[in-house]
This record gives structure tokens, sequence and C-alpha cells, in this order.
């Protein structure tokens, strides 16, 4: 036989109550398993940027923390000639 059930104030307050239950108990998990969690994903986001960079290593003879800049060395750029004459213009309205 088919009951039918209609909303009443018990059945609401066991409702409040089951929610109530599962918030704590997800919280709980998450304090619990959180910095595990955590640990695991910090590790691949790592593993991932080595993998990304090629795991570079440091220059030799550089200290940690030190600073190092490598510039390109100055190349002398001549213009070329064969290319033509650059005449100036001004715009016609």
């Amino acid at each position: 036989m088919l009951e039918i059930h209609y909303a009443g104030p018990m059945n609401f307050l066991r409702t409040i109550l089951i929610i109530a239950l599962i918030y704590y108990a997800i919280k709980f998990l998450a304090r619990l398993f959180g910095p595990f969690l955590m640990k695991k994903a910090v590790e691949k986001m790592r593993e991932k940027a080595e993998k990304q960079y090629g795991g570079q290593k440091p220059q030799e003879g550089v200290k940690v923390g030190e600073t190092v800049i490598d510039k390109k060395p100055n190349q002398n750029k001549e213009s070329d000639k064969s290319v033509g004459e650059y005449i100036d213009f001004e715009e016609i309205d």
C-alpha cells in the first residue's frame, strides 16, 4: 500500500538535522584530509613546472640568491643599401 507523507514539523526538523550532520561531516573530513590533498596538489604542480622548464639548474659559479643578467652581444646592423631610396611624404586631405 502507498503511504502519503505530509510535511510536518517533525519531518522539517529531521531534514534540518540531516543537513547539519552532512555539513559537519564534510567539514570534519576536509580538515582531516585537506592538508594531504593540498600536499599532493603542490607536488603535482611542482613536477609539472619542472617538466615544463626542463629542470633548469643554477649556473656554476653563481651563489644562491645572486641575480645574473645575460645580455645579447651588440650586433652592428648595417642598412641594406640595395633596397632603394626612402622618400618622405605628407598626407593630403
